[in-house]
């Protein structure tokens, strides 16, 4: 298997966000300067471009049913965007601080699509809310103890996690009321959820990464890693957590009794790893380093290195097609690669700029 590139394009500033839709036929990219750029992934054309955020955009979010394009930036505001129309649809102000997560209810959950389903999570600084997808407040959660630095919904949209420093909180769907909440002693940067939902997973400041199974009272920590942990991915089986952490992307078993008292498998880079991806149907990860490599593996094999590629510059964000036939990753200096999986002798050759 190999990389070839697909297509590629540069944005005006660092790429700081980038999702597909529901059903692949567009791809967001936000710039850090503000823009949103909506691809036609089928030859990389333009199809909108989006006037964002003035002071930055920090963040996107699909809705479930792809009609709505929801957006958070540096000036407060929640956005909604009609991406077939490349149309504002709604602004909501939340206050002065920096929208930096958005998250929608799982489509799991939204078997009929109904209106009163579709849930927006948006935090800014200490606040939370929870936003229909016309705009309307659903809820307004009382403040959290410190800005809120992660959140990420249970697979089955039952609850929606929140972290900041000292603690995650469980936050029910159906009534917004506290479900469960865990202390933890530091900073946490990142949250994820297996797909099965048994792990909540943090990556944590203090080089660590935790886990709990909230339906089990169960938890556990693994330390000792370079840096901070701030990127986290599971396998579509729920059986593999892959994290950055330092040069190694580390792979966690999660089956049965979970990490603990295991040796990960470390997939090696020669930079420090920025970002980890996994398919959403195969067990194929992507990681990239700070010096620009990008790498397909597939841990369970023996030799696991599928194909590697290098970038111009490092990784900010990868994002896999909803069918896995393409890849997109955004740089640090505003280009993005989509690149396409070819089943051909592996090659390892540096990238042409954008």
């Amino acid at each position: 298997m190999s990389l070839s590139k697909h297509w590629a394009a540069v944005l005006d500033d660092y790429v700081i966000a980038l999702a597909w839709s529901p059903d692949g036929a567009l791809l967001a990219a936000a710039s850090a300067a503000g823009s949103v750029t909506l691809f036609d992934p089928a030859a990389g054309t333009v199809r909108h471009l989006l006037a964002g955020h003035d002071s930055g955009t920090n963040c996107l979010a699909w809705s479930p049913d792809g009609a709505v394009l929801a957006t958070g930036g540096q000036d407060g505001k929640v956005k909604l965007w009609n991406p077939v129309a490349g149309a504002l649809v709604r602004e909501v102000a939340l206050g002065s601080p920096w929208v930096e997560h958005l998250a929608w209810r799982p489509p799991s959950v939204l078997q009929t699509s109904t209106f009163e389903l579709q849930l927006l999570i948006a935090a800014a600084g200490r606040k939370l809310v929870a936003l229909r997808p016309d705009g309307s407040v659903a809820h307004t959660y009382k403040d959290a103890p410190k800005t809120i630095s992660a959140l990420a919904w249970r697979p089955d949209g039952s609850v929606c996690a929140t972290a900041c420093f000292g603690s995650v909180v469980l936050w029910r769907a159906d009534d917004f009321s506290s479900a469960k909440e865990f202390a933890y002693g530091n900073a946490i940067l990142a949250v994820t959820w297996s797909p099965d939902g048994r792990w909540l997973v943090a990556g944590c400041q203090d080089n660590a990464v935790h886990l709990w199974a909230p339906d089990e009272d169960h938890e556990l920590h693994m330390s000792g890693y370079e840096s901070k942990l701030n990127v986290l991915s599971f396998s579509p089986d729920a059986k593999w957590l892959a994290t950055g952490g330092g040069r190694d992307a580390c792979i966690w078993d999660c089956a049965g009794a979970g990490p603990a008292d295991r040796e990960p498998l470390l997939l090696p880079h020669e930079a420090r790893v920025c970002a980890v991806a996994f398919q959403h149907h195969a067990g194929i990860v992507a990681t990239a380093a700070a010096d620009g490599e990008f790498c397909l593996w597939e841990p369970a094999k023996k030799n696991p290195l599928l194909a590697q590629v290098r970038m111009p510059s490092p990784a900010t964000h990868f994002a896999w097609r909803p069918d896995d036939s393409l890849v997109a990753a955004g740089t640090e200096k505003g280009a993005l690669f989509v690149f396409k999986l070819e089943h051909v002798r592996r090659e390892n050759r540096p990238l042409a700029g954008a």
